[in-house]
């Protein structure tokens, strides 16, 4: 049975970017076979979520919140929250997990999450505030960064604080390469 419940998972991973239906289906397979295993239940909410299946995807995170006590997955949970139209919801559950028990990337998606729910909820200044942490300064060039850089300009763009927002596009192009940066900025650029 580990064997079958191995090659599901690897099924799985294998078919989440191109095909998260069918990864989905062989991650739901493993299910049937071996529930109690937290790696499975977090293939089957990544599978969902990646499917958009967020109210499937969120109850696979809770089960795997309980069986690892891991607070990794909170800032995914929270989207699943926002996915389904509960911004708040999405708010409280970062707000209850201390950044400290959070890897860097998972705070910071975390942040990027809690920034989003305020958007929605059109609190665009509190998402700012949210989003202007060390991190965006960092030398560091993980994909996190990038994406940190890139909703922080988001957000200063629609606000209307242009030069901000181009010099903070311009950052997250140092990061991350495949960014769409370079439209982003000459959107932002007069007579364009």
């Amino acid at each position: 049975m580990r064997e079958t419940v191995a090659r599901l998972l690897v099924a799985t991973e294998m078919n989440l970017d191109e095909d998260p239906a069918l990864a989905l289906r062989f991650a739901l397979a493993a299910k049937k076979k071996a529930s109690r295993v937290a790696m499975v239940r977090e293939a089957v909410a990544l599978a969902a979520y990646a499917q958009g299946d967020y109210a499937q995807s969120l109850a696979e995170f809770r089960a795997v919140r309980r069986m690892t006590g891991s607070e990794e997955h909170v800032a995914m949970m929270a989207d699943c929250e926002r996915a389904l139209g509960r911004p708040r919801k999405a708010l409280d559950l970062v707000a209850s997990v201390p950044e400290d028990r959070l890897s860097a990337a998972a705070r910071v998606e975390a942040r990027l999450v809690a920034a989003g729910a305020r958007r929605d909820l059109g609190q665009l200044d509190a998402a700012v505030l949210i989003l202007g942490i060390p991190d965006l300064s960092s030398t560091s060039t993980d994909e996190h960064i990038g994406r940190l850089r890139y909703a922080y300009a988001d957000i200063l763009a629609e606000l209307g604080r242009t030069e901000e927002a181009k010099e903070w596009f311009a950052q997250a192009a140092l990061t991350d390469a495949d960014l769409d940066t370079e439209a982003r900025i000459a959107g932002l650029s007069p007579g364009d």
